[in-house]
């Protein structure tokens, strides 16, 4: 084994670091398996980082607020669907602000999402959306890119 010692600049000159390399190729040891009951195994709820062993929580998939404006005079209700819903407008209902101005939030993550406003049962593309695509019905669904 050998041993080398560090002594980084913005460290006191008193203190110093030490770490060991190993050199030698390492074999590999066979594993002891023992037969398990199933029913007695938990699933792992954390993993263990590999130099130190204590607990590392997996990221948490980062949301983004996402707010959707139509302007559509003499509705009564709007909603929007998409692939960010499953399809199903009742999930997410845009709420009046009067003067024909409906406005709904979205928490999603980052990707490419394809949507309609659906009012009073119409299902309508986003005037203003900056993308669309072509939908299998003969229409155009608008498209959301949301970035991290």
């Amino acid at each position: 084994m050998k041993r080398t010692t560090f002594q980084p600049e913005a460290v006191k000159p008193q203190a110093t670091v030490s770490y060991s390399v190993r050199t030698e190729p390492v074999k590999p040891q066979p594993i002891a398996t023992q037969p398990v009951n199933a029913e007695r195994v938990k699933p792992q709820a954390t993993a263990t980082h590999p130099v130190n062993g204590e607990p590392v929580k997996a990221p948490v998939p980062r949301t983004n607020r996402v707010s959707l404006e139509l302007v559509k005079p003499g509705a009564s209700r709007v909603f929007v669907a998409g692939s960010f819903n499953g399809w199903k407008p009742e999930q997410t209902p845009l709420f009046h602000r009067g003067n024909g101005h409906w406005v709904g939030d979205l928490a999603v993550g980052a990707g490419r999402y394809e949507y309609l406003f659906v009012v009073d049962g119409q299902w309508l593309p986003d005037p203003n959306a900056k993308e669309s695509v072509q939908n299998p019905f003969g229409g155009k669904n608008s498209v959301l890119v949301v970035w991290e």
